[in-house]
């Protein structure tokens, strides 16, 4: 279990295998960001302009302007892709549906 609000900001070639991550804002700007099999709770605005590579099991709250790669999550509340100051390219399937690629 990993707990901490900005959890992560600014990492670069983190790999989380298998973790449990707890708070708000987690792993935003993020550089070869990579989640394996990991849950969230009570995470919002995650991945901001990160470039991530992702597979959470379970719900996120939100996920907020990711820059690139591919999120694939059970569930999320809410996707935030609006007033981005960086093109973004990320992908972001929900229980097995793919939401949108930007």
């Amino acid at each position: 279990m990993i707990r901490g609000e900005y959890l992560g900001w600014y990492s670069e070639n983190l790999t989380l295998i298998r973790c449990k991550i707890i708070g708000t804002q987690p792993l935003c700007y993020c550089r070869d960001l990579t989640l394996i099999d990991c849950e969230t709770e009570g995470c919002d605005l995650s991945f901001e302009y990160s470039s991530v590579t992702a597979n959470i099991r379970g719900n996120v709250l939100s996920i907020k302007n990711p820059l690139s790669g591919k999120i694939v999550c059970d569930s999320v509340g809410e996707v935030i892709l609006k007033d981005s100051v960086y093109p973004a390219d990320c992908e972001i399937v929900v229980g097995g549906q793919r939401m949108n690629h930007l």
